[in-house]
């Protein structure tokens, strides 16, 4: 038997929210990182937001490639526990962090070795931003070593229903992150440089963490043998919801290329809006984590009306947290940015940033636990489709608006992509659930909901 929670029984509302709310509180933790960091750099003034966010697009993207073996990896282990096939459990998870290693090296020699014309892709005209964002991508980017690590524990970890290990992990990770910020950035006068360097270790520590807590549930024992077939059916599932953050990133990066013709103040307004953002997409990330584990394991059970219940209850939750975060966004944008910053110009940009997206963050919220139940029953190809299209029409859109409203048209842009894929992908959910139960002659349900 292997041990974790069994999610193919019970209240499923119950079931959800007990294993969301963990993932939230550790998703609102590793929000925190990037917060605590912008709140102390904040201080330093707009130029030094502007160099880490100009940085952080990069290590957005080690996030979007990561995410590969993280999908991959997760629902396979979840359809593993739901099946109680232990042999192709233990494969899978290995195989998984094996490749997660081998990926997350490789591309900290990429960033090092071209950290010059990546920052100098934004054409900064600031020699001293130029600098910081350098020597910042550098140590976030060796950083990426542990984050990519930590990732993956968290998703193996949810996939077995265990959602309570990691918020622990994470909390002490952040209390340390906490701790050594203001050391770094002012005691040591490091600044910008001291900020990566505090998050480094901060997720080094949370490494050692990991390796230690996750032994309960599975042993990292044969990193250096490698499972083919495992490895195949990792990249498989994980391939199309990886490109299409990947492409989302680099989307971002063209974006961001041209949010920086309108200067240093507007590339630090969109850097701390969408720290704030994270408030909404990663309480949507929680529950996406929760839906990924539910369905996997129900599909592996083969009980297709349950997953149809859950997807109603998630998607009743996902309208609620998108509410929140409109209301929220759109009636004290200025009080958010206030928090972070204090140039006026920057404030003002801000502030049009987070109300225009304030209108579809339900949206977005129901577009991520859609996203969650397709890969978590093993079909990403289609969210991913949709959301290649759409995001990708952000740029010409963005660079027609932005001729006519300025960068409130880049903003605008955004907010119409989010609007779209937040219709179509649960539309299309529920018609590919509806055609699998068809299949199936609906006859699985047999627990009560």
């Amino acid at each position: 038997m292997i041990k974790g929670k069994n999610l193919t029984d019970g209240n499923i509302l119950k079931i959800l929210i007990s294993l969301a709310l963990p993932i939230i509180g550790t998703s609102f933790l590793q929000m925190t990182y990037g917060l605590v960091d912008m709140m102390w750099i904040g201080k330093l003034g707009s130029s030094a937001v502007a160099s880490i966010g100009t940085a952080s697009f990069y290590i957005g993207m080690g996030y979007a490639i990561n995410s590969i073996i993280v999908m991959g990896g997760g629902i396979k282990a979840a359809h593993c526990i739901g099946s109680q096939n232990k042999k192709d459990l233990h494969e899978y998870i290995n195989s998984a962090f094996t490749v997660n290693i081998v990926i997350s090296i490789i591309y900290f020699i990429l960033l090092y070795l071209l950290r010059v014309p990546l920052i100098g892709y934004f054409n900064l005209t600031d020699v001293q931003i130029e600098m910081d964002a350098i020597a910042y991508l550098v140590i976030a980017g060796f950083g990426l070593v542990f984050l990519f690590e930590n990732m993956l524990f968290m998703r193996i970890l949810n996939s077995f229903g265990e959602t309570k290990l990691p918020f622990k992990i994470s909390a002490i990770g952040l209390l340390l992150n906490i701790l050594l910020d203001p050391i770094f950035i002012f005691l040591l006068d490091y600044k910008v440089t001291g900020a990566a360097i505090a998050t480094l270790l901060s997720q080094c520590f949370t490494t050692i963490l990991y390796i230690i807590v996750s032994r309960k549930y599975f042993v990292l024992s044969s990193l250096f043998k490698v499972y083919l077939d495992k490895i195949k059916n990792i990249f498989k599932l994980g391939l199309p919801g990886g490109i299409q953050r990947i492409i989302f990133t680099g989307i971002s990066i063209v974006l961001g290329k041209i949010v920086s013709n309108f200067g240093s103040d507007a590339i630090a307004a969109q850097r701390i809006g969408l720290q704030i953002e994270s408030i909404s997409y990663l309480t949507a990330g929680g529950l996406y984590g929760a839906m990924s584990a539910f369905v996997g394991q129900n599909f592996g059970a083969k009980q297709l009306l349950r997953i149809k219940e859950g997807f109603k209850i998630a998607r009743s939750l996902a309208i609620a947290f998108g509410l929140f975060t409109s209301i929220l966004f759109v009636f004290f944008p200025e009080n958010l940015m206030m928090l972070f910053i204090n140039d006026p110009k920057t404030i003002e940009i801000g502030r049009d940033y987070l109300t225009i997206l304030g209108y579809t963050q339900i949206f977005m919220c129901i577009e991520i636990i859609s996203s969650a139940s397709f890969h978590g029953i093993g079909s990403p190809n289609i969210p991913s489709s949709v959301s290649i299209i759409f995001t990708g029409a952000r740029i010409p859109v963005a660079y027609y608006l932005s001729s006519i409203y300025g960068i409130k048209g880049v903003w605008m842009a955004i907010s119409f992509s989010m609007l779209a894929k937040g219709l179509i992908t649960p539309t299309a959910f529920t018609f590919k659930l509806k055609s699998l139960i068809k299949q199936n002659g609906g006859i699985y349900e047999q627990n009560k909901f």
